[in-house]
């Protein structure tokens, strides 16, 4: 058992102090390429300990780091680069290979050998694992220059990219903050960020979920596993055999560990959890219960984007007190609720959310200000959601406005119907979504992936839902399909739609 903060990635563990020196000699070898404020550091890599170093030596500079989804292709991945004015390349062995021919004599390349671990887990093969001839390796790179002793610059935060579900990943740069505020410190209590924390990061870091919490919880000097993917039985022998006290998890991961069988799940020793934010996703209320019952009321769920912040959370006293709530404003939020017009609805309604966070540092999209301009009403942000508060304040989801189904006139909320599938035995995932339909304007489409234990027909989905819903909310089209998700259990809807509006005309 480690009983010292710091960082463990396979059989490889840094200290915090270790760290903090690495990491300063990182932020000297930066600087001996130019980089300065105003430039970022662009990081292609799963989770491993140099994107801590190299993440923490640009802050040093004042410099945002950039993780860039490695899932991309070659030449997605060099326009990211590019379109967030990095001056400096750091990724994997085999992440990198495929740019080098891509990216512009003016972005350096430092290339971090790929892990035995992480290998093995992606089925690398041994020769894209190496540094490539003529490239220069990260650690010992580094290991060349002193620590950096001036005092650190106010450093933007890390300048993440949205996930793209919607469009185009747009970069998000948020200023720096420079001082100690209400609203982060009360952020910083519920989120769990505090010392002594045992966690494991189960997510890819580029992120914004998985690495806010990482760097939360390496910043308040806590132990932290990396795992190189996310495992469902992995994550439970690593609670079990490292005595994992926080977690962050999103959805699709209580999917997975709630697959388990009974006797796999019975055999690991999860009581040493203290504190397990969820968000990222909607979870549905029945998988959200099921995992209060295993793991007790250790729940937080937090509601936010990648522009606003983290806006709402609730414990798990409140989530039971109000199923389906994504919580309360934290200190420090105003939350509205607005029609079309930009009116306030009352309780009950739903409406699209907007929020302000006066002590938060504003944000650009990189090279888009007028995407920014466009969320944006008298002062207040939203991120294209609908939902609605309770007599109590608590805030509930119904859609992003742009997946909300009109049909003929009635508003069709996609969660709503997705959740009550995902109870019917048979289904293991399921996505709902509008396609064209030439009297109605929008009719309602499920894919649905089956778990292979009971035959399921189009006839019987429809007449589930018709049982408990509204029967406007029956899908007129049934495919049974695998569900395309982010790893952040976000549903590519787009890619499920496209097929069905191609040559329409129009997209609602």
């Amino acid at each position: 058992m480690i009983d010292e903060p710091g960082i463990l990635r396979g059989d490889e563990f840094v200290s915090s102090h270790d760290l903090d020196v690495r990491s300063k000699r990182a932020a000297s070898a930066l600087a001996s390429l130019g980089v300065t404020r105003g430039d970022s550091v662009a990081l292609l890599m799963r989770n491993d300990i140099p994107f801590f170093e190299a993440m923490a030596g640009a802050n040093i500079l004042g410099v945002s780091a950039a993780p860039v989804n490695w899932h991309l292709k070659p030449e997605e991945v060099a326009d990211i680069v590019l379109d967030a004015r990095a001056k400096v390349l750091v990724g994997h062995a085999d992440l990198v290979r495929p740019l080098l021919d891509l990216l512009p004599p003016h972005v350096a390349v430092r290339v971090v050998p790929t892990p035995a671990d992480i290998g093995d887990a992606y089925r690398i093969p041994s020769d894209q694992r190496e540094v490539p001839e003529g490239a220069t390796e990260w650690n010992g790179w580094i290991a060349g220059f002193e620590p950096r002793t001036d005092p650190p610059e106010p450093a933007p935060s890390a300048m993440l990219y949205t996930s793209g579900t919607t469009g185009k990943p747009k970069g998000v740069r948020r200023d720096p903050v420079t001082r100690p505020t209400r609203y982060h410190t009360e952020l910083a209590k519920f989120c769990g960020f505090r010392p002594g924390v045992r966690a494991v990061v189960t997510g890819p870091m580029y992120h914004g979920a998985p690495l806010n919490w990482a760097n939360g919880w390496v910043r308040s000097k806590g132990f932290v596993v990396l795992a190189p993917k996310f495992d469902p039985e992995g994550l439970l022998a690593t609670i079990e055999k490292y005595r994992i006290t926080h977690l962050m998890l999103v959805p699709i991961m209580f999917n997975r560990l709630l697959q388990l069988p009974e006797e796999v799940r019975n055999r690991y020793d999860v009581s040493s959890l203290q504190h397990v934010t969820q968000g990222a996703a909607p979870c549905p209320r029945h998988v959200k219960r099921a995992m209060i019952d295993w793991w007790g009321p250790v729940f937080y769920e937090m509601y936010g984007s990648l522009e606003i912040g983290l806006v709402t959370g609730a414990d798990s006293a409140e989530w039971l007190a109000h199923e389906g709530t994504v919580g309360k404003p934290l200190p420090g939020v105003e939350l509205r609720i607005l029609d079309d017009e930009g009116n306030e609805v009352p309780p009950g309604v739903p409406g699209e959310i907007y929020t302000r966070i006066a002590e938060q540092p504003d944000f650009e999209y990189t090279n888009n200000p007028e995407d920014r301009r466009r969320i944006e009403r008298d002062g207040f942000l939203t991120a294209g959601d609908v939902g609605y508060v309770d007599e109590d304040g608590f805030l509930y989801l119904n859609d992003r406005k742009k997946d909300m189904i009109i049909s003929g006139g009635v508003n069709i909320y996609p969660p709503q119907i997705e959740e009550c599938l995902l109870t019917m035995p048979g289904v293991r995932d399921v996505a709902v979504f509008g396609i064209p339909d030439d009297e109605y304007g929008e009719s309602v489409a499920a894919a649905v992936e089956l778990d292979g234990t009971t035959p399921v027909t189009a006839d019987e989905v429809r007449a589930y839902v018709r049982a408990r819903m509204a029967s406007y909310n029956a899908p007129k089209v049934v495919e049974f399909r695998e569900i395309p998700r982010l790893e952040s259990g976000k549903i590519l809807k787009r890619q499920l739609r496209e097929p069905y509006w191609r040559g329409v005309g129009r997209t609602i």
